[in-house]
């Protein structure tokens, strides 16, 4: 994996290179690890709905050391979340349940410093713990990766006024809180489902703004990649882990029970 990737993720992404990451909900370094080794694009650390704190998500950041990018979803927009994930050195972060301009436009703000935001400066990692803390706001705005998620149909049908924003440099669909959305959770499949995705994907295409979604596969991801989705997340840690626990298991079945 190259050494500079997570550096030069953000000109990949706005260049529409094809960017293979994976959902991490599981608080371990090691997994992180292991994924940035095997030659992942970028990590998906979720704090929304895995078991991420603070701790961890910087843990699992240094653990990737530069290998691979390291986008985190907050669990929520507020001004603090935003902050202290940024804080953890993370390259980028992914605002969930943006469904307008206006939403978009407060996370965005809360993710970028003074003059262009209002994000408060610390002395954390992100910093060098106080030692490079001019750096840090000279570069942050600049590199920071700011995803705005549209995963209800709102954000379908204000999907232009939030590509307006300044500062979102990509929009990351959510297609199984969208089909919750209307009223058929879980059918991602669904002709209404698949009207809202399209939306949003040619919406972005329009304006040039990469957009991403999450796969539970790789044929779900290689039919993402053929519709003109370029920041691909594909399956989860602990997706990969039940299937390989489950398949493992299968294939002992004929020995379960002898000695």
């Amino acid at each position: 994996m190259r050494e500079d990737n997570a550096r030069t993720f953000k000109k990949r992404l706005k260049n529409g290179d094809r960017l293979i990451g994976i959902l991490l909900s599981l608080p371990s370094p090691e997994n992180a690890e292991i994924c940035a080794e095997s030659g992942f694009d970028w990590l998906f650390l979720d704090m929304e709905h895995g078991l991420l704190d603070y701790r961890a998500v910087q843990r699992m950041v240094q653990a990737a050391a530069g290998r691979c990018a390291c986008i985190v979803r907050v669990p929520t927009n507020e001004p603090i979340w935003i902050a202290k994930a940024l804080d953890t050195g993370a390259d980028g972060l992914i605002f969930p349940h943006i469904n307008n301009a206006a939403e978009a436009g407060a996370a965005a703000a809360c993710a970028r410093y003074a003059p262009q935001g209002t994000r408060s400066i610390g002395l954390a990692r992100a910093q060098g713990y106080g030692l490079r803390v001019a750096e840090a706001l000279e570069r942050a705005n600049k590199e920071a990766v700011l995803i705005a998620q549209a995963e209800h149909i709102d954000a379908a049908r204000n999907i232009d006024g939030i590509l307006s924003v300044d500062g979102i440099d990509a929009v990351f669909v959510g297609p199984f809180d969208l089909s919750a959305s209307l009223g058929i959770p879980g059918k991602t499949g669904d002709p209404r489902v698949r009207e809202a995705i399209n939306r949003i994907r040619e919406a972005c295409g329009a304006r040039r703004i990469p957009s991403g979604i999450f796969g539970p596969n790789a044929a779900a991801a290689r039919g993402a990649a053929s519709e003109g989705f370029s920041l691909l997340c594909v399956s989860s840690d602990s997706l990969l882990l039940g299937g390989a626990a489950r398949k493992l298991l299968e294939e002992l079945a004929f020995t379960r029970g002898q000695i």
